[in-house]
């Protein structure tokens, strides 16, 4: 896959007219290898070269517990009916997501800021990080939808403004995440390239997005050749299980048929040398509540 030269003011370009090379990332996966904290050098070393890492044991079974009693009552609030923060399956009306969960619970904005969590960002990103987003997926029993394969960078490069990938994501399963029941799927080492995608964004492009992204995905021709290139691997395991990965490392995960649910919360941590610029995709940018613009405060 060869790499396509780099504009003076955009080094990722994406939403372009037509298919282009890849871009070889000049961000460094982790920045924090003098700094100390809870990952080892071999974890480093090994998250730097497969942009993820999968920490068994993350939460204990009563912080998942008293998580779940949180998922549900979100779920079921009936203030959230008509907010944006909660966002639906296209064909169902289930619950999809929910936005801004730090801020709409105490007990999870106590867990976006614990030091388990902020230790390991800081440690990865070699600086003090702030909150881009929060968010808890649902993904139910029978008619849980995926997520296509993408790039969250590309996303938040794209409509957000976030200059480069220097930003790292923890996910923390709420439920087991099983190898059948819709489960993350990832590209080891993809996170070195950056896929430009081809297409116009639309304006308020994430009101479809979030329930299906269409806009922003690779194609499949791309999607074959970075498969064979890296191949694919998965996220499983128990409830309390953490997956730390990268911004932009390639991922997607499929429907979910089984009668078992699977549901996770996800947190953003962004490097604050990282803050966002305008979209560079030249759209209006996206909601506070999605991508965090105003209260960019260290953790």
């Amino acid at each position: 896959m060869a790499d396509t030269a780099v504009t003076e003011h955009d080094l990722y370009p994406t939403r372009v007219a037509e298919e282009r090379d890849t871009v070889r990332r000049d961000t460094p996966t982790i920045a924090g290898t003098d700094r100390p904290g809870p990952f080892t050098a071999d974890e480093l070393r090994r998250h730097d070269e497969r942009g993820f890492s999968i920490l068994p044991g993350f939460l204990s079974s009563e912080e998942v517990s008293a998580s779940l009693g949180e998922l549900g009552r979100l779920q079921d609030d009936p203030a959230l009916r008509n907010d944006e923060r909660l966002v639906t399956e296209a064909d169902t009306g289930q619950v999809r997501s929910v936005f801004d969960v730090h801020l709409l619970s105490d007990l999870l904005g106590a867990l976006a800021r614990d030091g388990r969590l902020v230790e390991r960002a800081r440690q990865i990103l070699g600086t003090d990080v702030y909150l881009h987003q929060t968010r808890i997926n649902y993904q139910p029993g029978f008619t849980g939808s995926g997520f296509y394969w993408h790039s969250d960078f590309e996303t938040w490069h794209a409509e957000d403004g976030m200059p480069t990938p220097h930003c790292v994501s923890c996910q923390i399963a709420l439920t087991d995440n099983l190898p059948y029941n819709g489960g993350l799927m990832v590209m080891p080492g993809s996170h070195r390239l950056f896929v430009p995608c081809v297409g116009e964004t639309p304006q308020d492009n994430f009101r479809s997005s979030l329930k299906a992204q269409t806009v922003g995905v690779p194609s499949h021709a791309r999607i074959t050749e970075m498969a064979e290139a890296y191949g694919i691997e998965q996220f499983t395991g128990p409830a309390g299980t953490a997956l730390w990965f990268d911004s932009n490392i390639m991922h997607g995960s499929g429907n979910n048929i089984t009668p078992f649910p699977r549901s996770n919360i996800f947190m953003v941590f962004n490097s604050v040398e990282n803050r966002p610029e305008k979209p560079y995709s030249g759209t209006a940018p996206r909601p506070e509540h999605i991508a965090h613009r105003t209260d960019t405060t260290p953790l």
